[in-house]
């Protein structure tokens, strides 16, 4: 159906008609001029994201169904960032006429499945036209106790650098996808060059080859925010003193921490959490393993920096890998390789801007 047929309102009917409310501070939610919240005993964490067709997501090998799971989890992560919890999403889309009301509903069933993952309420949004594509603005709003929030500014000298999960999945992901996306448009203009249109309409059932990576594609197209090893870190009585999510790549994310905490780091490119089928990806492009986990960015793994004091609290736990430590920031932030080399750790992770 036309989304045009429909009317902005009926459309927000439409998507919005089965949202549950799961939070007490969630007064009321869509429906209104405003969403009413109510936040009586906490601090209210607030984050937004953009993600423009083109820059941040291609729909050729993204259905939208997935493209709203990752467009709420990237913000919901956003929240455990900061050692706090997600509550509610403010959803706002532009959008082409090539779009139809069913597109839309396929956006909202994955992001409704992100919300209903974490328990957080979609209160309100707005939905306009546009030129371009597709954009997408979402702000997630979370609460957290004053002493528990955690920014980037609080490391300390002697304290351990940890990362949850593995590195470098998503972004070899990505490059596995842009791979078949080319080999499809190869043989696209091939077949056109040679007016053969029996193999264009073979190229319709066109299979890229994704067998044995199904991680990497799951990683790229359906990150997971680690809200579960938030409340793993409170279990263990673990206070990171700072701690951010890892979507632009490892090496910018801690260039951020040290920058802000005026201090320096070690870390050590032997004890980078790094996933086989990353290994076997990397190899296969010839791509330098480290580099990818470094700087590849989308993992949204956690970053983040404890006392020297928790390391036997830290090695009991599953998903968690100490990589170095902070020093001084005279000592600046360096990568150790596995050969005993010294290199200066630079910021080649994920630039918008570029």
């Amino acid at each position: 159906m036309e989304i045009a047929k429909l009317g902005e309102f009926g459309l927000i009917e439409r998507l919005t008609k089965d949202i549950k409310i799961r939070n007490n501070s969630t007064r009321y939610g869509v429906g209104d001029d405003c969403a009413v919240l109510h936040y009586p005993d906490s601090e209210v964490l607030i984050t937004s994201d953009m993600l423009m067709e083109g820059v941040h997501f291609d729909l050729t090998y993204i259905d939208l169904e997935h493209l709203g799971y990752k467009a709420a989890t990237v913000n919901i992560s956003d929240i455990f960032a900061m050692n706090g919890t997600p509550r509610q999403l403010i959803v706002n889309i532009a959008l082409s006429k090539r779009f139809t009301v069913e597109d839309m509903e396929a956006f909202y069933t994955g992001l409704n499945m992100a919300c209903e993952r974490w328990g957080v309420d979609v209160v309100g949004g707005d939905t306009t036209s546009s030129y371009t594509g597709l954009a997408i603005s979402i702000t997630c709003i979370g609460e957290a106790k004053k002493e528990d929030i955690v920014y980037r500014n609080g490391a300390k000298e002697t304290d351990l650098i940890c990362v949850t999960g593995d590195l470098g999945a998503a972004y070899m992901g990505l490059q596995l996808l842009e791979r078949e996306k080319a080999v499809y448009y190869q043989q696209v203009e091939e077949a056109r060059k040679k007016g053969d249109q029996a193999a264009l309409k073979d190229l319709q059932n066109f299979q890229p080859d994704f067998a044995g990576k199904e991680y990497l594609l799951q990683r790229q197209l359906q990150p997971e925010a680690r809200g579960d090893m938030i409340a793993k870190l409170r279990e263990m009585n673990i206070r990171p003193t700072a701690m951010m999510d890892i979507s632009d790549g490892l090496s910018s994310e801690l260039l951020h921490i040290c920058k802000q905490s005026h201090c320096g780091c070690r870390i050590y490119e032997n004890k980078l959490p790094i996933d086989y089928q990353t290994a076997v990806m990397a190899e296969e492009f010839n791509m330098n393993l480290s580099t990818c986990a470094l700087n590849g960015g989308e993992d949204y793994e956690l970053l983040f920096t404890v006392p020297i004091g928790n390391h036997e609290k830290l090695e009991s736990m599953d998903n968690v890998r100490q990589i170095g430590y902070i020093t001084k920031d005279s000592l600046g932030c360096m990568l150790i390789t596995r050969d005993d080399q010294e290199f200066e750790l630079q910021a080649q992770g994920w630039n918008p801007l570029k």
